[in-house]
């Protein structure tokens, strides 16, 4: 394949090219950082600890290297392109198997496409040409290098059209789509405004509403309903303040890279599998990538603002092409019966033995497997 190019369509070749005065900029606010008190308790019930903030501060100022994940990600074939006033950054890796599947992947918040880049050579370079996917990973608005949205509008339903021409900007006619977060939410939608082009679609946090009769539901998805419950309670906070305020939280993230920093590894303790020691879930450095990403294309607002278009107002379109969950036991869980109701070809669905809301990062050789197996029979 190859991209399609008109004086409406161009699609150019983008590299990452941090100034090092910025790079400079982070240290000096990181070593100048005003401190607040320790928590009052001995957990992270009021948030994260201070001791852990401090040690990630000093690791990230003096010991973290973004030239190393900069390298990394300008080593895939990165784009630019303008899609309904909005210039998108997104990375196209094609396999060598001219008869790939195309995969459009699509991050959610608090991640970005660095999020995927242990998936690129196992999906994209597989000794079975039958595992072989060019993969399509934008920016989403707002995020990373894709611009910011100066006014209203940018949801998951205009994104998601964005996308499906995003792929048919490439010469994809024929796609498939997987997304986690506000990922999966995009996938789902593109399962239903663009059905007649997808052969399928997986996702690792699928949402419906509740049937409107009853349904059989069993211990695991009792289980996810308390659980969602108890986030509901104790751990939105966060989507709350993102859904109804962003700008005024978006002062403190654009102005200070502490709370930036914070604010990311919090979700990162909370949504992943470990047992009290999140580098057992997600090394160090890849949650500071996480966090330079957010910071140095000062993103913080940006990304937060999805959340005050979409939250609360996704639409539950029924889905009728094939689909693949795979929940995480760490991740969002709603009862399969619930999911069958609107996802009406669900084909595949696993209770993975470990992993959360990362599994790019956590566990991607499940994720790949979980990929294959499930667009294996679609291809």
């Amino acid at each position: 394949m190859t991209e399609h190019r008109s004086s409406d369509d161009t699609v150019t070749p983008f590299r990452i090219e941090i100034p090092d005065e910025a790079l400079a900029d982070l240290r000096r606010r990181l070593d100048g950082a005003r401190w607040p008190d320790a928590e009052a308790v001995p957990d992270w019930s009021q948030g994260v600890p201070l001791s852990y903030v401090r040690e990630l501060g000093e690791h990230w100022a003096h010991a973290y290297d973004w030239r190393a994940v900069e390298k990394r990600l300008n080593d895939l074939p990165q784009f630019r392109t303008e899609i309904d006033g909005l210039g998108v950054q997104f990375l196209h890796v094609r396999s060598p198997h001219p008869d790939a599947l195309p995969l459009l992947i699509t991050h959610g918040w608090p991640g970005s496409v660095a999020e995927f880049t242990d998936l690129v050579k196992p999906l994209t370079e597989p000794e079975d040409p039958a595992h072989a996917f060019h993969l399509v990973i934008p920016s989403l608005p707002g995020y990373g290098f894709t611009d910011r949205p100066s006014g209203p509008g940018w949801g998951v339903e205009r994104i998601a059209d964005a996308w499906s021409e995003l792929m048919r900007r490439l010469g994809y006619e024929r796609y498939a789509a997987h997304g986690g977060d506000w990922g999966a939410f995009v996938t789902a939608q593109l399962g239903h405004s663009d059905a007649a082009r997808l052969a399928g679609i997986h996702v690792t946090m699928a949402f419906a509403a509740p049937p409107e009769g009853q349904v059989e539901l069993d211990a695991r998805d009792y289980a996810g309903l308390a659980a969602l419950k108890t986030f509901q309670a104790q751990e939105s906070g966060y989507s709350t303040l993102q859904a109804t305020r962003p700008q005024t939280l978006g002062y403190g993230l654009a102005d200070s890279p502490v709370a930036q920093l914070a604010w990311i590894a919090e979700k990162f303790w909370s949504w992943t599998d470990h047992d009290g020691d999140l580098e057992q879930a997600v090394p160090r450095e890849r949650l500071l990538d996480t966090a330079s990403l957010y910071w140095l294309t000062n993103t913080g607002t940006s990304s937060a603002r999805l959340y005050w278009e979409s939250h609360h107002k996704v639409p539950m379109h029924r889905v009728e092409v094939p689909t693949g969950v795979t929940v995480f036991p760490k991740d969002v869980r709603m009862p399969r019966p619930w999911i069958e109701g609107r996802f009406t070809d669900l084909r595949h669905w696993r209770d993975a033995e470990h992993g959360g809301h990362f599994p790019a990062i956590e566990c991607p050789d499940v994720l790949v497997d979980e990929l294959r197996s499930f667009f294996g029979p679609l291809r």
